[in-house]
């Protein structure tokens, strides 16, 4: 299977209509290598690739693919957003110099004392996202 078909599926399968912009946009993101961007990263690479979608656009189908459940959106302080398309638990690493994040395998991190939860509540996830910069 193709990018191409691979992201027509992923949004048939999610409920999304595949238009020509979500498939631009999901051949971008899911090339089958898991990625962190942001709007403005992701505006800059399909610019790259010569795809005409608008800034406004590339916001709008993020948002759209974070509720279907094919993307993880990670706030990080105030305006600084990412969305991860590996959608799995699991944790991070963040350069605070150059704003890199990449994944930290889940085994090797063990999280412990966690609270006593409301009645009725279970644990949807655990993020964790550990900050770096030069000393």
């Amino acid at each position: 299977m193709n990018h191409i078909q691979e992201a027509e599926r992923r949004l048939k399968a999610a409920g999304l209509r595949p238009t020509a912009q979500r498939l631009a946009l999901a051949r971008v993101l899911f090339d089958g290598h898991d990625k962190h961007v942001s709007a403005e990263s992701l505006f800059a690479e399909v610019q790259k690739a010569g795809l005409k979608v608008s800034l406004a656009t590339v916001y709008n189908t993020l948002h759209q693919f974070k509720t279907a459940g094919l993307l993880r959106e990670l706030a990080l302080e105030g305006d600084r957003t990412y969305y991860d398309t590996n959608t799995l638990n699991h944790f991070h690493l963040f350069n605070e110099e150059d704003g890199a994040l990449t994944d930290i395998d889940p085994a090797s991190l063990k999280i412990t004392g966690l609270p006593s939860l409301p009645k009725g509540k279970v644990i949807d996830r655990i993020d964790v996202i550990v900050r770096v910069k030069k000393v």
